[in-house]
């Protein structure tokens, strides 16, 4: 099997990394000199430093060479530049299936991936959805994780399952391209605000809460939209949102942490050095819940804070002050 991995950030590198046990891979980077170091030193300094590229793993630059011969295409580019690769693979002609691991909304438009390929591609070939609770780091190193892979077509998510697990790698198939598609993103929001409650010291149970009414914006906003509630109880939705509220790897809890001991955002997200997705998701997941009038106080408190219109400790204290209501989860 020829798998051909379109991105060479951390997570996409981790991917190429794993699935080399059982395939041929290719790792496409947009860089000459960034394909150029992976070979030359057998490693992604810039992204996963620490974790050598097996030999059946070959670092390119030229994007024709990626995909000749692929049997599977994987985009591992940001929400922000997947519009660019999918057409830029739409005039290549590509019929070869598709599988994307990016998480947000596409900035200014409020798309989600699978409405980006749809808008950007409408003839595109077999597509779906990689999701759920994973750190790059781990899955390079062989740890055993498990993921969602969904796809409107269900025969098409059974088939990527099976063709991308391994002994460490487990895969489920789903239907709910929505509803894994807004776990991946709205925890990442989450976790921004699950890095501020801990940089300001407020302890263990301020994370339990946290995470448990983040689960509740969650599906109440996925329900409106179409996703199923046991998508949200699964890997990529409860899953992922605890992984990435309460793992120091996680890229979106450390802006948190940082914005919590006064750094600012642009200084927090510099010297992290790689994309945090729940930065921008914030901002665009906010305008879409006021449009829908989708109560996500969590949401809009971590995006009042990125938007410099109140400072950390001052959103919670407003988060607190809430009128007092049921336990409803949705």
């Amino acid at each position: 099997m020829n798998v051909s991995v379109l991105g060479a950030g951390a997570w996409g590198t981790a991917v190429a990394i794993r699935l080399a046990d059982t395939a041929q891979v290719r790792l496409w980077t947009r860089s000459p000199e960034h394909a150029g170091a992976m070979c030359a030193e057998r490693v992604n300094t810039r992204y996963l430093a620490g974790q050598g590229l097996p030999a059946n793993l070959l670092p390119t630059a030229d994007l024709d060479a990626a995909l000749s011969g692929a049997d599977w295409l994987i985009s591992a580019v940001p929400s922000s530049g997947f519009r660019a690769l999918l057409q830029t693979l739409r005039e290549r002609g590509s019929q070869t299936p598709l599988i994307w691991l990016c998480k947000g909304f596409e900035a200014g438009t409020r798309r989600l991936p699978h409405e980006v390929l749809e808008d950007a591609w409408p003839k595109h070939p077999p597509a779906a959805v990689l999701s759920g609770p994973s750190f790059a780091q781990e899955v390079a190193s062989g740890l055993p994780v498990a993921l969602t892979v969904a796809s409107r077509d269900a025969e098409f998510a059974r088939r990527a399952a099976h063709a991308l697990h391994d002994s460490r790698l487990r895969l489920y198939a789903s239907t709910d391209v929505v509803g894994v598609e807004l776990g991946g993103a709205v925890k990442n929001v989450i976790a921004i605000a699950a890095g501020i409650s801990d940089g300001l010291g407020f302890g263990f149970n301020a994370r339990a809460a946290l995470v448990t009414r983040g689960l509740a914006e969650l599906t109440r906003l996925g329900l409106h939209l179409g996703g199923r509630s046991e998508t949200f109880m699964g890997l990529s939705g409860m899953g992922d949102l605890i992984l990435t509220c309460t793992g120091d790897l996680s890229r979106n809890r450390q802006v948190g942490l940082r914005l919590a001991a006064g750094e600012s955002l642009e200084g927090a997200v510099r010297e992290l050095g790689h994309v945090a997705e729940g930065v921008t998701t914030a901002l665009e997941l906010a305008a879409l819940a006021d449009s829908l009038r989708i109560d996500m106080p969590i949401t809009q408190s971590v995006a009042a804070i990125l938007r410099g219109e109140m400072p950390p400790r001052e959103a919670v204290a407003n988060l607190l002050a809430r009128e007092l209501r049921d336990e409803v989860a949705f």
